[in-house]
């Protein structure tokens, strides 16, 4: 199947829209004709003359004319909208002609008898439904076609003329005074087509741009609805229940800058008990990035069943996610591993710090650094040797992204490590997911409306 450019799509929409307004152009023709019939029949009841009664049957058959080739018309217009088929150039240009020519046989042949022949051409109001043709020609929203209605009303006016005795008028010569006001007319028709083709174009610009708007918003919608999608499909990745293990309050949270991000949380119990608590951080946030963490999460999750130690593990999902990774883009990431009931916590962090240590006991927070570069940059893995912490009753291992230290409020200050230390003191008796709602609110608090720039998420594990 062949694909459409934007231009073509473009193209073929405004045509819709322009036999959208042929069809309204069609029925105020039809409006007109309704009134002409409605006047005609009124008149005839109230003048009773033979002659002007044939005059009148005349009107009618060229309204019932008129009628006829109007619904054919529409009929044409209808079945071109509803099979999205084109009407060729020769369908605009010749209704454009005939149509326009309409009112000069109403001069020509159906002016009242009463009027002598040289004034008719003046005197008749026939002239005026010239100009109920050349305003609807603008519906057709193409200046040429409105041009062309005007050139043709010009020409069949002064044709009828002619054939009604009007000569134009030569200088020196004497001539009666509609030889005069006949090429007023005419040229003032001209002028109502060049003006028309005018309105046509300013009200076709104005057409094509509010259906580039409105396929705009169309986009954007299903843009919209894609990343909505998306999110709920990120979002339902994160784990859904917090982790139960024996000696330990584990939670974790998650909250994108955009409708997807790169972060994500998960954590996993392992074949010998032990709970695997993983953070990672792939640059930049967006749809892009978002795919990219839930990449990460798979090879993370079948690395970890694996069995492998920590450095291994982490090796093995580097190697995985080499040929994922764009030269711009790399993963940090960092891994949390704790044996129920059990003080000892072992971690080890690809390029993800820092990483927060609280000791209840000492009331001492230690900041740990990354022990290896991130995911992505090299093919192969170095660490130093996995972290190993001695967890107390108390103490607390936040793993957290640099999202959160690193919103700046409207001083263009950052809310910083400080900042964090101090309120996992001030909460560090409450449970784990109340200590990172507080977090939360502390770092919305202090931001003072500055909106959220980079995806933030954060995993707390507290020793009961």
């Amino acid at each position: 199947m062949t694909h459409m450019t934007a231009r073509q799509l473009e193209s073929v929409t405004f045509h819709q829209a322009q036999l959208q307004s042929e069809r309204l152009r069609i029925f105020g023709v039809l409006s007109f004709v309704a009134v002409f019939v409605a006047v005609t029949s009124a008149r005839y009841v109230v003048v009773h003359t033979a002659s002007e009664r044939r005059h009148w049957a005349w009107d009618l058959a060229l309204a019932a004319a008129v009628v006829a080739y109007e619904t054919w018309l529409l009929r044409r217009v209808s079945l071109a909208l509803k099979t999205g088929l084109s009407l060729p150039s020769r369908f605009w240009v010749l209704s454009t002609i005939l149509e326009t020519s309409i009112p000069a046989l109403g001069i020509a042949f159906l002016s009242s008898a009463q009027i002598q022949p040289v004034y008719r051409p003046i005197a008749t109001p026939s002239v005026l439904v010239f100009f109920i043709f050349i305003v609807l020609s603008t519906l057709r929203l193409n200046s040429w076609i409105c041009w062309l209605c005007g050139g043709t009303a010009t020409l069949t006016y002064m044709a009828a003329a002619s054939y009604l005795g009007w000569r134009p008028p030569v200088l020196g010569v004497p001539s009666p005074i509609t030889g005069f006001y006949v090429l007023v007319d005419a040229v003032v028709l001209l002028v109502g087509g060049i003006v028309a083709g005018g309105v046509a174009g300013q009200v076709r610009k104005h057409v094509e741009a509010a259906l580039r708007e409105a396929e705009t918003k169309r986009k954007l919608e299903a843009i919209q609805h894609d990343l909505q999608v998306a999110r709920s499909i990120q979002q339902s990745l994160l784990p859904k229940e917090r982790p139960s293990i024996a000696g330990f309050d584990v939670a974790g949270w998650n909250k994108p800058a955009d409708d997807t991000g790169g972060d994500y949380f998960d954590w996993m119990m392992l074949d010998d008990g032990k709970l695997v608590a993983t953070l990672g951080d792939v640059t930049g946030h967006g749809i892009g990035p978002a795919l990219l963490a839930a990449v990460c999460r798979a090879y993370a999750r079948a690395s970890f069943r694996a069995g492998r130690d920590l450095s291994s593990t982490l090796g093995h999902i580097n190697q995985a996610l080499q040929g994922d990774l764009s030269p711009e883009r790399f993963v940090t990431f960092v891994a949390a591993v704790c044996a129920p009931d059990s003080k000892e916590a072992e971690i080890l962090s690809a390029g993800h710090g820092p990483l927060f240590i609280y000791s209840r006991s000492a009331d001492r927070f230690t900041e740990l650094e990354a022990q290896a570069i991130p995911f992505g940059i090299l093919p192969f893995f170095k660490a130093d040797p996995p972290t190993r912490l001695q967890l107390d009753p108390g103490d607390l291992l936040l793993l957290i992204t640099d999202g959160v230290f690193e919103w700046e409020n409207d001083r263009g200050e950052q809310f910083g490590a400080r900042r964090v230390e101090n309120v996992i003191r001030a909460s560090r008796d409450l449970p784990s997911s109340e200590i990172i709602a507080r977090l939360y609110d502390a770092v919305v608090t202090f931001a003072n409306g500055t909106s959220q720039k980079d995806d933030l998420t954060a995993v707390l594990i507290k020793r009961l």
